[in-house]
């Protein structure tokens, strides 16, 4: 199925997937809702790290 959807729309639905999951389940860690959707949305080696490096805590979001 995934052949049939245009480049990068999988990571792209693993992104917002990965958002809703942060806000709705707050309490769960954050690399095994990464991990989930990185088998949930079948990404390849790449869109992962992409997927990772995107949601990674930054010092800057500590909210000072």
């Amino acid at each position: 199925m995934s052949d049939l959807l245009p480049e990068g729309e999988e990571l792209r639905r693993a992104a917002r997937w990965v958002a809703d999951r942060l806000q709705h389940v707050p309490d769960q860690p954050r690399r095994k809702i990464l991990e989930e959707a990185t088998f949930k949305f079948n990404l390849s080696p790449r869109e992962t790290e992409l997927l990772l490096d995107f949601f990674r805590p930054r010092p800057d979001d500590q909210g000072d």
